[in-house]
């Protein structure tokens, strides 16, 4: 095969040398992008996989996943409270990350729409990294937080396994997406373990100043991973919507106000308006990344789920949005410590959600809450079709100083 732009990147060479003499490497999975496993909390512990299955994938992804967010821990909980979501960590991290589905007629079919690292895995083994010495994957529950404290001692834990199992030797990290993210807090909220056990940092597709048309969309009508006939057989965007309305990453990926982008993210809806004398017109209203707080809490005031014949409210969480904008003063204050080589790869030329609008100047929306139940229409930007180029480039500028403060602000 032809050289590999990692293997040059971390060793120089590709070649026939031992795994051992070979710098470390973890993968850092991105939104969506792990695989996660229903536990039971009873003694005997079964567990079974609830994301991603591609056979009653919408059926099971109610029962097990659909979650209400704990303001006092921080955490999403699933809401039947007899589970809990676990990562599992089979093949050194690696199977969680690999191939999303690893049902045996996935493989056999060969249906890369859930193929996730496996090709690079396979690229780096055939680069002559071994599983278990110089290979090692992170999976974690997406549904949380990116600076949430499982999620950050997983990291740590694994940091630490890849350095011992390699005999020291410092390790160099490859995150796509919102993996990308998690790293940016890791190393803000724990920058000497970040200097000790990292020698090299890789990202691909990071929303660093966020993803705004799909995200804002994502909070307002749910989320399609799929399109055409096997939509119907994956989690309906629907189902989606009733989760991600309750996930700290999903806030924490919400269009960062304070980065001076080339054209301000906005939403736009075509509303109708009642007039003195009962006549009506239609306006074209637009919210940027703040006053859009409004429009959320409007078209979501009356969004619930039925589970277990229970319902649940399900509106705009202005407690996981606080606890976004002090994931947001990290995200922006992040330093890359001194010695550690940073990469940043990110796509062009592909057509990219910036601004989304609802309703049409034909057909506006009467009630806010339509919304939720309207296909949007995007304008677009240059990038990778998910994340805007713009928001994907990284600087850091903090100093020591200022994240003391901005620490001591979350905390307080």
């Amino acid at each position: 095969m032809p050289d590999s732009p990692f293997c040059c990147c971390f060793n120089g060479q590709k070649s026939d040398d031992e795994p051992a003499d070979r710098d470390p490497v973890l993968l850092v999975s991105g939104i969506a992008g792990s695989i996660l496993h229903s536990k039971k909390k009873n003694f005997f512990g079964f567990e079974s996989r609830v994301w991603v299955r591609l056979l009653l994938a919408d059926f099971e992804f109610r029962k097990e996943i659909w979650s209400l967010y704990n303001p006092e821990t921080g955490y999403v909980e699933s809401l039947d409270d007899s589970i809990e979501i676990v990562v599992p960590e089979d093949d050194y991290g690696l199977y969680a990350i690999d191939i999303l589905d690893p049902a045996l007629w996935v493989k056999i079919l060969h249906l890369t729409e859930v193929y996730h690292f496996h090709d690079m895995i396979d690229m780096l083994v055939e680069c002559g990294y071994k599983k278990g010495t110089t290979l090692f994957g992170h999976g974690y529950d997406f549904r949380q937080s990116n600076r949430i404290d499982k999620a950050m001692d997983g990291l740590k834990a694994k940091l630490e396994t890849a350095y011992e199992a390699s005999g020291g030797r410092k390790v160099n990290l490859i995150s796509h997406s919102m993996g990308g993210l998690l790293v940016t807090c890791f190393m803000y909220l724990h920058n000497d373990v970040f200097t000790k056990y990292v020698n090299k940092w890789i990202t691909i597709a990071t929303p660093f100043q966020g993803a705004p048309g799909c995200v804002n969309d994502s909070l307002l009508t749910g989320l399609q991973f799929v399109d055409g006939f096997k939509s119907f057989f994956f989690v309906s965007r629907w189902s989606m919507h009733q989760l991600v309305v309750e996930c700290p990453s999903i806030y924490e990926m919400l269009p960062n106000p304070w980065f001076k982008w080339k054209k301000q993210p906005e939403i736009l809806v075509w509303r109708s308006k009642s007039e003195e004398g009962g006549e009506t017109s239609v306006v074209l209203e637009s919210y940027g990344p703040t006053d859009s707080m409004t429009l959320f809490e409007e078209a979501l005031k009356h969004n619930e789920l039925d589970y277990g014949g229970k319902k649940f409210a399900l509106p705009f969480n202005f407690s996981i949005l606080k606890w976004a904008n002090g994931t947001r003063q990290i995200l922006n204050s992040a330093q890359l410590p001194k010695g550690i080589a940073f990469y940043n790869i990110y796509g062009i030329s592909n057509d990219t959600p910036l601004d989304v609008c609802y309703g049409t100047q034909d057909s506006p929306i009467e009630e806010m809450s339509e919304i939720c139940h309207t296909l949007p229409q995007y304008s677009y930007v240059d990038g990778d079709g998910t994340v805007p180029a713009e928001s994907a480039k990284r600087q850091y500028k903090a100093t020591a100083k200022l994240q003391n403060n901005i620490l001591a602000s979350i905390y307080a």
